[in-house]
């Protein structure tokens, strides 16, 4: 198989930070558990990314001392393939993923998890111009509100939209859950 999933910071760390809601959290999880379920019942293999950076203690959600680097509760159960951490925003740097990646034969990833235009964006460009083929299942994403500059707020919906518009067709081709999987058929 030349494909796998990469499945990025789905971890309960989020749950921490004040930006953190519930709002699109069923959605998401919906979508992500099909694509994780899809990929299992094909023996697609699926690689799991924790993020964890900062100060190495209990109070900061992303160190591994504070007990939320694990999968986010409501994310389906699966053995990955390989496990990485990373520190950085491309799960691509500072870890063996690539190497895992070439030695495996893998030539396509499906690309989905937490944040949308953040870790999901930022792999999905470096791999594209390391040279792997990449689908981006926007629907299995998630991220959350955010204030601009200017104080005005740029809605999730939005920077789903946008995270999608520059990557079509420059670094990835964007399919749905079921898309993603009918192309691993």
């Amino acid at each position: 198989m030349n494909t796998c999933l990469i499945v990025i910071d789905v971890q309960e760390s989020f749950r921490q930070r004040p930006y953190f809601t519930e709002r699109d959290l069923p959605a998401y999880l919906a979508a992500q558990n099909a694509l994780i379920e899809g990929c299992v019942a094909r023996c697609i293999p699926l690689v799991r990314i924790f993020h964890s950076d900062g100060p190495a203690e209990a109070g900061n959600a992303f160190a591994i001392e504070s007990g939320h680097v694990r999968p986010l509760d409501g994310l389906a159960a699966f053995d990955a393939a390989a496990t990485f951490t990373k520190s950085r925003q491309s799960a691509l740097v500072g870890t063996a993923l690539p190497v895992w990646l070439t030695e495996n034969g893998i030539r396509r990833l499906i690309v989905s998890g937490i944040r949308t235009e953040q870790c999901c964006e930022t792999t999905t460009r470096h791999a594209s111009d390391l040279g792997w083929e990449v689908d981006f299942v926007t629907e299995a994403t998630l991220t959350w509100d955010m204030e601009q500059p200017d104080g005005r707020t740029l809605s999730a919906a939005d920077i789903k939209a946008r995270t999608a518009t520059v990557l079509a067709g420059r670094f990835a081709t964007l399919r749905t859950v079921d898309e993603a999987l009918a192309a691993v058929r």
